[in-house]
């Protein structure tokens, strides 16, 4: 990609997008350009054919702080302020097409734990801080933050997230399966990029429709699932990715995917 943004770094290589927060001295906390920046890069990701994988990280010592604050008074209507700055941002992420791996390299706080939520996978760091900051300052968990946790970690741990404010730290969160990886700091960016790779190189379509059916099944009934699964299986079926997959099984070789 290679996109001349402001307050964030994109770049696509070997089926990889990466999109980078990138306001280290403000621990890359959300501005108004940085939600529209982050609206266009994730767009620009999931509809290009090259992407098959997103990695969302941040410069510096943070992953995101949320909002900044400098940015909000007491007039602000954060009704209007979530609608207009941090909804198109959360729907960009839920309606990705390609799998969204959040590599939580710091702090993730308010906003920017929300940011992490919405992805895929989470690869943390042993000193990674999971916190909920709203309560601090008298608001309610947003962006998408109370939709998300109860469903990763149980309504019990995301309550007591929520309110009490205690941070969950990279070891716990892998112990409450909200972190697919701890990985230590000095072995990060290989093993990131090495997760990376290996879901670039999986059949890109079958993760999609995983995504969805999986995203639709939290509203539908059984038969309905059923329903929807059978219709993924059959996109899934007439696949180039199956098609290789099968192939690949008979001849007892490891199959090489193309995204579609």
């Amino acid at each position: 990609m290679g996109e001349a943004y402001q307050t964030i770094k994109a770049e696509q290589e070997k089926g990889i997008s990466t999109i980078v927060l990138n306001r280290p001295s403000a621990y890359n906390a959300f501005t108004p350009e940085m939600n529209k920046e982050m609206i266009d890069a994730l767009r620009k990701a999931s509809k290009d054919d090259e992407t098959r994988c997103i990695v969302i990280t941040g410069e510096g010592k943070a992953f995101c702080s949320g909002e900044d604050l400098a940015g909000v008074d007491e007039d602000t209507n954060h009704a209007d302020f979530l609608r207009n700055r941090y909804h198109p941002m959360m729907k960009a992420m839920k309606q990705t097409t390609k799998p969204i791996v959040a590599a939580v390299n710091g702090t993730a706080a308010g906003a920017g734990m929300s940011l992490a939520l919405a992805a895929d996978f989470r690869l943390v760091q042993p000193e990674t801080k999971f916190i909920s900051a709203f309560i601090n300052i008298g608001l309610v968990p947003d962006s998408g933050f109370m939709y998300n946790l109860p469903r990763l970690i149980g309504y019990a741990k995301a309550i007591e997230t929520a309110v009490l404010g205690k941070p969950i730290t990279g070891d716990e969160a892998y112990q409450l399966g909200l972190a697919t990886e701890v990985i230590e700091r000095e072995e990060w960016k290989e093993k990131v990029n090495q997760f990376a790779d290996a879901l670039a190189d999986m059949p890109t379509k079958s993760i999609t429709l995983i995504k969805r059916c999986m995203m639709d099944g939290m509203h539908q009934s059984y038969e309905e699932a059923l329903e929807k699964e059978a219709q993924a299986q059959r996109i899934a079926g007439l696949s180039c990715d199956h098609k290789e997959g099968l192939q690949a099984f008979k001849e007892k070789r490891k199959p090489i995917f193309i995204g579609n």
